[in-house]
């Protein structure tokens, strides 16, 4: 938790080469110091973050640095690790920083994406809509969802032409990709309706293409 892997030069030589090819980079970063270095080296996402600190923020603020966070916390989707143990010791200190993190997220306005670890987790995966809706413990509803969908999309589309959706994400309106969720109730009042999506979405649609429709 306390290691900055790459120097300030490693970083710039990846995003010159990331930069002739049109694109950007993110990266993986808790630490201030791992981050401040990314930072000053022309990195434009930090993925995690979980332990900047006020500084780290405002810096991120004043450079439009993106922060793509997820709700690490010391619940039930915590990974399990024994007590007394190191592994257990950084999960507690990631967990508090976690809470620390999003706060400064909403003090200082950063632009904040949605982000999960669980692509290689089947386990995980069906928890992700449960890792959403804890996010109304720092945004409402509406934030909530309009960071996991039309914002990440802002981030998203920062890849330029190597972008692999051709088309326009995040929004609804013609001619964009028609990735549309229609959901039995309203997530603005009840957030939780998202943590079984098996059950409360009657329909979903993806690249036009309708995948489930209980409608008919």
């Amino acid at each position: 938790m306390d290691v900055s892997q790459y120097t300030e030069a490693e970083f710039k030589a990846a995003v010159d080469a990331a930069a002739n090819w049109n694109t950007y980079v993110a990266v993986h970063a808790y630490t201030p110091t791992a981050i401040q270095t990314a930072i000053r080296a022309g990195v434009k996402s930090i993925e995690h973050g979980q332990l900047m600190d006020e500084k780290t923020a405002k810096l991120m603020a004043d450079k439009g640095i993106w922060l793509s966070i997820q709700p690490f916390l010391d619940d039930e989707d915590a990974n399990p690790y024994p007590q007394g143990s190191a592994n257990r010791a950084r999960q507690l200190q990631v967990s508090q920083g976690t809470d620390t993190a999003y706060k400064l997220a909403k003090k200082y306005n950063l632009k904040t994406a949605w982000g999960t670890d669980t692509l290689f987790s089947a386990k995980k995966a069906v928890r992700q809509g449960a890792q959403l809706a804890k996010m109304v413990r720092w945004y409402t509803p509406a934030e909530v969802l309009r960071m996991a969908t039309s914002t990440n999309a802002e981030l998203l589309a920062l890849s330029g032409p190597r972008n692999p959706y051709p088309g326009k994400l995040g929004v609804v309106e013609e001619g964009a990709l028609a990735d549309l969720l229609l959901v039995n109730g309203n997530p603005l009042e009840n957030i939780k309706l998202i943590e079984n999506p098996a059950k409360n979405f009657i329909a979903i649609v993806k690249d036009g293409k309708v995948y489930k429709n209980l409608l008919s």
